[in-house]
């Protein structure tokens, strides 16, 4: 099977999506995928787009796809965030994730970033021993932290509600 890396279209979206649901799948939270293709489209072409998506593609279909976007340091400059990298499930153990992520690390030497990085769950041993493998380094010091939309308008409200008692 010949595959080829390259950048995701308007048209692609909908196998992305697909496979963004497949990796929630996997990562036992199938319900939170909130996103649509239509949104992809938006968001991830045209003139300004929020994000980057590469996709491995056999010629008959998208097996899969990494996306990445620029964050900012304020330690090094310029940094590159692999937000997900996922190959279809009938598709691993071929060699497609390990193409996908050598696309991103060309990319991010191409845009001239200090650093890529990423997170990993800590029970998904095959991809922490693929990213050591690389030379990546895993940082077990730091938490991950999160705001979802719910606990921002329960924060925001909570001291919305203490700032116009004052």
């Amino acid at each position: 099977m010949s595959i080829t890396i390259r950048n995701a279209t308007a048209q692609d979206m909908s196998s992305v999506l697909q496979l963004i649901k497949e990796l929630a799948i996997y990562e036992k939270e199938p319900e939170a995928v909130k996103i649509d293709e239509g949104l992809l489209r938006e968001l991830g072409t045209g003139d300004q787009p929020l994000f980057q998506c590469f996709v491995a593609d056999t010629g008959q279909k998208i097996v899969g796809m990494a996306l990445v976007y620029f964050r900012f340091s304020t330690w090094v400059g310029k940094s590159l965030h692999l937000e997900d990298l996922v190959v279809a499930q009938k598709e691993r153990g071929k060699g497609i994730g390990t193409l996908l992520y050598n696309e991103v690390m060309r990319y991010a030497k191409a845009q001239q970033v200090k650093r890529v990085e990423w997170v990993v769950l800590d029970w998904n041993t095959p991809a922490i021993s693929f990213y050591q493998k690389t030379g990546a380094r895993l940082l077990k010091d730091w938490y991950l932290a999160q705001m979802d939309e719910g606990r921002l308008n329960q924060y925001l409200a909570q001291i919305d509600s203490h700032t116009s008692t004052k």
